[in-house]
C-alpha cells in the first residue's frame, strides 16, 4: 500500500502525488507501486527490497547520496496467545522526501499518518527521522511493561494450577524478550552511528532529541534484561517446584504399596493348604493380623517422613 503525507500548517495531510518535503510510505508494497515510487524518486530498488526482507536487522548505509536506515521496531500479534516479535522498518533519506517501507501496518506508522505525533514535520527531515525513532523506542517500552502484567498473570496461575499452557506461554514471553533484547541493541548502535553526524545532518535541536532516543532505548535494553532474568528465574523455580511435587506424590504411593502389599501377604499364607497355622481355624484372625501389620508399618512411614 503506497501513501504520501505531508505537513502542512501543522497538521499532516494525506496528498495525491509527490511534493517536495513529503513523505512516502511503503506497507507490504506490490511491485507495481515499488516501480513507481522508483521512477519518480529515483530510488535505489535494492534500498527498497532490504526492508522487505524478514531478516534484516539494524543498519546504516549510504549511495549516491540517498542513505538507508534500517531500524527493528516491535510487532505484536494476538491469537490464542500473544506472541510479541520485531520486523525491520526502512526509512530512506532522498533529495525531496523521506521514504518508509515496512512489512506490515504498524501502531508507529499509523500514529504519524493520524497526525498523533506533535512536532512532527515531513519538510524537517532529520527531526522527522528522530521523532519516527523515538516513537519506535517508545513503543518497545509499551510492549515491554504489556510483556510484565501477562508475566504476572501467568505467574498467579501457575500458583493456582502448574499447567502446561501457562508454562509454554512463559516460553513465548522469555522468547519475546530475547527478540526485543537482540534488536533493541541493533538499534543502540545504528543510534550511535547517527549521533557522530558524518551519514545525516544533525542540527542543534536535533542533539537534544537524539539523546532522547538513545536514553529511551537503554531504558528498554535494561528493562528487557530484567524482565528476562525474572521469567528465567520463575521459570527454574517452578520446575523445581513440579519436580518436588513429583517426588511427593511417588514417595506417597511408595508408601500406600508398601501398606496394601501387607494383606495380600499374610492372606496369602493363610491361603494356601499348609497345616498348623496359627488359629487357621478363626477366619477372623488374618483380617487381626493385617489390620495391625497395616497400622503398625503405617506409624513406622509416619514416623520416618515417608507417608
Amino acid at each position: 500500500m503506497l501513501s504520501i503525507h505531508k505537513t502542512i500548517n501543522g497538521q499532516m495531510t494525506k496528498l495525491d502525488k509527490v511534493e517536495d518535503g513529503c513523505w512516502v510510505n511503503l506497507t507490504y508494497p506490490t511491485e507495481d507501486e515499488m516501480s513507481t515510487v522508483t521512477a519518480l524518486l529515483g530510488i535505489d530498488p535494492g534500498f527498497l527490497r532490504a526492508a522487505l526482507d524478514e531478516e534484516e536487522t539494524s543498519r546504516i548505509d549510504t549511495e549516491d547520496g540517498q542513505t538507508l536506515i534500517i531500524i527493528d521496531l516491535p510487532s505484536v500479534e494476538k491469537g490464542e496467545a500473544v506472541v510479541y516479535s520485531t520486523l525491520p522498518l526502512g526509512i530512506i533519506v532522498a533529495e525531496k522526501c523521506i521514504i518508509t517501507v515496512c512489512l506490515k501496518e504498524t501502531p508507529v506508522i499509523r500514529d504519524f499518518q493520524d497526525g498523533l505525533v506533535k512536532n512532527a514535520e515531513t519538510q524537517k527531515k532529520t527531526s522527522f527521522i528522530l521523532y519516527l525513532l523515538l516513537q519506535v523506542a517508545k513503543r518497545f517500552l509499551q510492549y515491554l511493561k504489556q510483556i510484565d502484567k501477562i508475566y504476572n498473570y501467568m505467574e498467579r496461575q501457575l500458583y493456582k494450577s502448574q499447567r502446561n499452557k501457562e508454562l509454554i506461554q512463559l516460553l513465548d514471553l522469555e522468547k519475546s524478550l530475547v527478540y526485543f533484547n537482540t534488536s533493541l541493541k541493533a538499534n543502540e548502535v545504528t543510534l550511535e552511528k547517527i549521533l557522530r553526524g558524518r551519514i545525516i545532518t544533525l542540527y542543534e535541536e536535533d542533539h537534544d532529541l537524539l539523546e532522547d532516543v538513545l536514553i529511551e532505548v537503554r531504558q528498554a535494553i535494561e528493562m528487557a534484561n530484567i524482565y528476562s532474568s525474572i521469567i528465567s528465574g520463575m521459570m527454574d523455580a517452578f520446575a523445581s517446584v513440579i519436580s518436588n511435587n513429583l517426588n511427593v506424590i511417588m514417595k506417597v504411593l511408595t508408601s500406600l504399596t508398601i501398606l496394601l502389599t501387607l494383606p495380600n501377604i499374610i492372606f496369602g499364607f493363610y491361603g494356601m493348604n499348609v497345616d498348623n497355622l496359627p488359629l487357621d481355624h478363626f477366619w477372623w484372625f488374618p483380617l487381626v493380623i493385617a489390620g495391625v501389620a497395616i497400622v503398625v508399618v503405617g506409624i513406622v512411614l509416619k514416623m520416618k517422613d515417608l507417608f
